[in-house]
């Protein structure tokens, strides 16, 4: 088991947010999953068992996650289809960092061959990943199994985003959705939060519209748009929280729910 202090952790975690997800720039959707991942490191700690189910291998086949876990018993699983294994870690550009902990993945595997042992696991991790999941019903039921009873599970799902990494992108789910899904596989939801608004949404629009401009146009757009009005756009969400002529609308960007295991 890795000893990391807690500097080399604020590094990491500092590094994620501003060099891979670009958080306070043009992707404020991953906000919360940095926050919750915190909060959860500090609630489990020593003789507990967590599983992450990530994407580990666009990112030189390693676990991000797993260095917040260091004081736990944690195994990293990459669960990335055949057709993005031969893309390669095209991501592994964000991660040469020196400040990024490199710890590898312990897994590859499908996510329907996970064998582990059922009843084990304190706290499984699916973050950023079930919208790559076709089946996500069948994933669900195999973490109730093997999650210990009222074991947690934690998803993380962005609302707002363009297919990518396709074909394997298949579904944009809300809140109350995978609230329902849980429910139907043995869980009870315990927390839901919620990132982001409308300002997030069109600041993150905007960065996706850049890269469909030509070099020239990129470069002369850029700078207006990312540099100089970008964190402005995505602070007006936290000033106006409220439609104001629709009341049953909200405009989240992304999404975490933590459950609880009933089985």
């Amino acid at each position: 088991m890795l000893q990391i202090n807690k500097k080399l952790l604020e590094k990491h975690y500092s590094a994620l947010r501003k060099d891979v997800f670009f958080v306070d720039k043009k992707w404020p959707q991953f906000d919360i999953l940095f926050k919750d991942i915190i909060t959860l490191s500090k609630k489990y700690k020593k003789n507990k068992n967590v599983i992450s189910i990530e994407r580990g291998g666009l990112y030189g086949n390693i676990s991000i996650f797993a260095p917040f876990f260091n004081s736990v018993n944690f195994l990293s699983i990459d669960s990335s289809e055949e057709v993005i294994k031969k893309r390669g870690a095209y991501n592994k550009k964000f991660t040469i960092n020196k400040d990024i902990i490199k710890i590898p993945i312990d897994i590859h595997t499908d996510y329907k061959k996970i064998k582990i042992k059922e009843k084990t696991a304190d706290l499984i991790l699916i973050p950023n990943l079930m919208h790559h999941i076709y089946d996500h019903k069948f994933l669900i039921k195999k973490c109730s199994k093997i999650l210990k009873k009222n074991g947690k599970i934690y998803i993380f799902e962005p609302i707002l985003r363009e297919i990518h990494q396709k074909p394997s992108d298949y579904f944009r789910f809300t809140p109350f959705g995978m609230s329902k899904i849980l429910g139907d596989c043995g869980f009870k939801v315990i927390k839901t939060n919620l990132s982001g608004g409308p300002f997030s949404a069109t600041a993150y629009c905007w960065d996706q519209a850049l890269q469909y401009l030509p070099k020239k146009e990129r470069a002369k757009h850029k700078r207006f748009i990312i540099s100089d009005n970008m964190k402005t756009i995505i602070s007006l969400d936290k000033k106006y929280k409220k439609n104001q002529l629709r009341n049953n609308t909200i405009f989240p960007v992304s999404f975490s729910i933590l459950a609880q295991n009933e089985k």
